[in-house]
């Protein structure tokens, strides 16, 4: 199989031990702890097998700074939204696989096992229809960034509560919102995979200073983003680069 699709076929199968794994464990803990780790053994496994040469880039994973020799580095998160996962009833976390070529993360997919959803580069997905109305604006549900209320009042948005980061980027191809801007620390892994599948679908992807995001650096942190539909992004931009 090509990389998108492989990239699909790991999101999903890592999505499918963590809902069987779900039931299992009532302390939440303990859930999230072996989510995290059983999905990341899924996504090496299949990467051993289906990219031996690529490097890989995990949050589960000690760093490896090998990958910065390599023009292929795999970016994966394999429980993005552990709070959520851990409690029981939520939709809003997420499995994350991407490929870095060059810096660009360009090949992804985005597993929303609890929606049934895999979202894909390849074949890229079609953005939904703008409901109409007030700009709607995904925020942390629990930590949202000092930029949300700036961004809130300026655009007069809505503000739509959410738990994971590829959860947020998808809304935006599901129709749930248009604006995912975050600031305030992120890691490679929480974005790589969500911008490759954005951009895939047309979303406009970059970071809030309009810069664009560069993946495989040494630094793990690439701590803001701003993703949104096309038609927003002249306006954000003007806000954040100020």
């Amino acid at each position: 199989m090509n990389d998108h699709e492989l990239a699909g076929a790991i999101a999903r199968a890592a999505g499918e031990l963590l809902l069987d794994l779900r039931p299992t464990i009532s302390d939440p803990t303990a859930l999230k702890a072996a989510g995290d780790a059983q999905a990341n053994v899924v996504i090496l496994d299949w990467l051993a097998r289906a990219r031996p040469d690529d490097a890989v880039l995990s949050e589960e994973s000690a760093d490896d700074l090998v990958r910065l020799e390599h023009d292929r580095v795999w970016i994966v998160d394999p429980l993005d939204g552990t709070r959520e996962y851990g409690e029981g009833d939520r939709e809003d976390w997420a499995v994350h696989v991407a490929l870095s070529v060059g810096g660009n993360a360009c090949i992804g997919a985005v597993a929303l096992p609890a929606q049934g959803i895999v979202f894909a580069t390849g074949p890229a997905p079609a953005l939904a229809a703008h409901p109409g109305g007030p700009p709607r604006l995904v925020v942390s549900r629990t930590r949202p960034p000092a930029i949300t209320e700036t961004l809130q009042v300026a655009l007069g948005a809505d503000l739509v509560p959410m738990g994971s980061a590829g959860a947020k980027a998808m809304a935006i191809l599901q129709g749930r919102a248009d604006i995912y801007a975050h600031a305030g620390g992120q890691y490679q892994w929480d974005s790589a995979a969500p911008v490759a599948v954005a951009a895939a679908a047309g979303l406009h992807v970059s970071r809030l200073d309009g810069a664009p995001l560069v993946y495989n650096d040494a630094e793990k942190s690439l701590p803001d983003l701003l993703i949104c539909r096309p038609e927003y992004a002249a306006a954000v931009l003007e806000i954040t680069q100020n």
